[in-house]
């Protein structure tokens, strides 16, 4: 799909935002089905992000190439996620055939779902943790940095954050009673 979204736009540096960001730190088949299962590519060109719309009527939503894949782009614009001071340096890269793909970090990924708290960024957010994917200590330093939308969006993101650290001690302290001690 990047190689056809660079010969349509003469771009060939991507950011890809949103949940398959992921798919930037993990082989596809070690990450939660929760994580993985979309089927949009939240992304812009990275030096021009108005250009992704160029690939739009090629690789977007209801495309021929939608249909034949399953699977979409999905233009985006860098500054629809709130997201944390420094998540450009953390992002990581992934280059095939002079492509370079920018995949956000999942915990600055984990700031911009929890500034949306929409039931599918939640679970996405729950899966991450459960796996070791996001670490709630980073999110919750991060949110301290990132500029929210208004003083709303960011009360949302506190008491969400603050809600899945109880349910997270509540599911840890459940997995460590039902594991057993070996008898000898």
């Amino acid at each position: 799909m990047f190689e056809e979204a660079r010969r349509l736009t003469g771009h060939e540096n991507y950011v890809v935002i949103g949940s398959l960001s992921i798919l930037g730190t993990q082989d596809e088949d070690e990450l939660p089905t929760e994580m993985s299962m979309s089927n949009d590519i939240d992304c812009y060109t990275k030096a021009d992000p108005a250009r992704i719309n160029d690939a739009k009527n090629a690789l977007g939503e209801g495309s021929e190439f939608h249909r034949a894949n399953g699977y979409f782009l999905d233009p985006v614009s860098p500054s629809l996620p709130s997201l944390p001071d420094g998540w450009e340096a953390r992002m990581t890269c992934i280059e095939q055939d002079k492509v370079r793909v920018w995949f956000l970090d999942p915990d600055d990924a984990a700031v911009s779902k929890y500034a949306r708290s929409q039931p599918n960024d939640l679970r996405w957010i729950r899966s991450g943790i459960l796996s070791g994917h996001i670490s709630l200590p980073k999110v919750k330093a991060r949110i301290a940095s990132t500029l929210f939308l208004d003083a709303e969006e960011e009360a949302r993101v506190r008491t969400q954050v603050d809600a899945d650290v109880s349910w997270f001690g509540t599911v840890k302290g459940r997995r460590k009673k039902t594991v057993k001690p070996e008898r000898s």
